[in-house]
């Protein structure tokens, strides 16, 4: 067996990777809070921000923390159809919950589903994005950690749609962010202690791209896409009634009758 090292760059991986799962989590459940208030199409809007907001972070949490993974005596390549795939699913399946609990009428059933839905998706997307990975060798996994792995991700997408029916207040938010951020890092490690790799020594090239070749630059984009959309919807002002709204409630009062 190879040794696996999931932190080859010390602390700086897991604390930016649970950065990054934590302002995605921030940033969906701010923008879920919002569609909740509107209707047509700005709840659309605001919910498509919130499925990306989501599943960026949780994508890019995952390849932050891949950052930070080697294998003695194998180098590693990613595939690069499979890693765009993983960051599909995570998109779709997040904005299959999202929309789920934002439009149905039963909120009970809706974040049943939704959070299963979601959940699974989750895990799907971290188990695509492993096998994603290119090594010389086999990699294999523990059936009870992986199982594992899905129910956190399954109550982990749960906790996160509740809170975006139940919370409303920024400070409730940032919490119930930081508490999904560390939900999603503890499915992601419960599932990287999942694998074992059987390292079989080899002189051929590796197909796939390197982790700064192509991982690298993708996580540094969406990374920088939850930040400067967490900023636009800070500085975004909340819905408000429309002047004409207000007009059209007051009480008009009758004009004067003309002098004789």
């Amino acid at each position: 067996m190879g040794h696996l090292d999931h932190a080859t760059f010390g602390w700086l991986t897991p604390v930016l990777s649970y950065a990054m799962a934590s302002i995605g989590a921030a940033l969906g459940l701010r923008c879920t809070v919002r569609a909740l208030g509107t209707s047509g199409r700005s709840r659309r809007n605001w919910l498509f921000t919130a499925a990306s907001a989501i599943g960026t972070g949780i994508w890019t949490m995952h390849f932050v923390a891949m950052l930070g993974f080697g294998v003695t005596g194998t180098d590693i390549r990613y595939d690069v159809p499979l890693t765009l795939l993983s960051l599909l699913v995570a998109m779709l399946v997040v904005g299959a919950g999202v929309f789920t609990v934002g439009y149905s009428r039963d909120r009970s059933r809706a974040l049943l589903v939704g959070g299963l839905t979601t959940g699974l998706g989750v895990a799907s997307m971290h188990y695509l994005g492993m096998a994603a990975l290119r090594l010389h060798g086999t990699v294999a996994y523990d059936p009870l950690l992986v199982t594992v792995s899905v129910v956190i991700a399954v109550v982990a997408a749960t906790a996160a749609l509740w809170a975006a029916l139940n919370i409303k207040s920024p400070g409730a938010v940032a919490l119930a962010s930081l508490v999904m951020g560390a939900a999603v890092s503890s499915m992601h490690y419960t599932g990287m202690l999942a694998v074992g790799v059987e390292v079989v020594p080899s002189g051929s090239a590796l197909s796939g791209a390197t982790v700064m070749q192509f991982i690298f630059p993708l996580a540094v984009g969406l990374g920088s896409y939850l930040f400067l959309t967490s900023a636009f919807v800070a500085l975004s002002p909340p819905a408000r009634e429309h002047p004409a709204g207000r007009t059209a409630g007051r009480t008009e009062r009758p004009a004067p009758a003309p002098a004789p």
